[in-house]
């Protein structure tokens, strides 16, 4: 098991810029993926970008360009830095984790962050 903490949310003008983090309570080496998730009022959770162990990371269509995930294991964190902010960004964000045994796949959340893009 895991626990993900997520911290960075908060409230920005449009065009602004926000950088979430998300912490692990123990190594995520071995996580083989690690993600952001988003959740709008009245909508469903959606993909945001994903990180795998090796290889590239993934974004949606809408944020590419715009937000850049990171990850790194030694400090059991991944961060999502997120420029040129709009209002159909605002959502709750949530860490997201998939790890994959010999035996079984578990798959892990973070409690969610804020965030809110307006005028």
């Amino acid at each position: 098991q895991v626990q993900l903490v997520e911290s960075g949310g908060g409230w920005v003008q449009p065009g602004g810029s926000l950088t979430l983090s998300c912490t692990a309570s123990r190594s995520i080496s071995s996580i083989n993926v690690m993600g952001w998730y988003r959740q709008a009022p009245g909508k469903q959770r959606e993909l945001v970008a994903i990180i795998p162990i090796t290889g590239r990371t993934n974004y949606r269509d809408s944020v590419k360009g715009r937000f850049t995930m990171s990850r790194d294991n030694a400090k059991k964190t991944v961060t999502l830095q997120m420029n040129s902010l709009r209002p159909e960004d605002t959502a709750v964000y949530y860490c997201n984790g998939v790890e994959t045994t010999s035996s079984s796949t578990y798959m892990y959340w973070g409690q969610g962050t804020q965030v809110t893009v307006s005028s």
